[in-house]
């Protein structure tokens, strides 16, 4: 089943459950997937709508912290139960361990010796995770941390 197949029929069940919070957030990642297909001008394969839906993810982060900084707790609230309901779609997150291993792997790869390497090392470790999505931050955090003189 596609993942926008998926999408579509937790929807439906969505409707007829009137369950408004989990319908609107349906909704807009399915209105994001048909976009992105549109974009490319092809259906999107299932790593490709997991990167959507984890940029969907990443966007109501920041929206909470900017409704946090406004004083805006509901508003806030709504969109940690969206991620709620969007995170339910991603595979489980990289372990840290898992996440330390392919940044060390990554950094001997590449022979990264200083902070202006970061990018090399960046993309030698995301290579190693093509269908789980990993948090940038996170691993930026950790390349910064791992790498000698940053």
């Amino acid at each position: 089943m596609a993942f926008i197949d998926r999408i579509s029929g937790d929807l439906t069940t969505a409707m007829r459950n009137r369950d408004q919070v989990r319908l609107g957030t349906l909704r807009m990642a399915k209105a994001a997937l048909m976009n992105r297909e549109i974009e490319r001008g092809r259906p999107l394969d299932d790593a490709e709508a997991l990167q959507v839906i984890a940029s969907q993810i990443k966007q109501r982060r920041d929206s909470v912290e900017q409704f946090e900084k406004g004083d805006r707790g509901d508003l806030a609230q709504k969109e940690r139960a969206e991620i709620a309901i969007l995170e339910g779609y991603l595979p489980p997150p990289v372990a840290a361990a898992d996440l330390e291993r392919a940044v060390d792997e990554a950094i001997a790869e590449t022979g990264a010796t200083s902070p202006k390497d970061m990018g090399k090392v960046m993309k030698a470790a995301l290579t190693r995770f093509t269908a789980t999505p990993v948090d940038g931050k996170v691993l930026s955090d950790l390349v910064k941390r791992k790498l000698p003189g940053a």
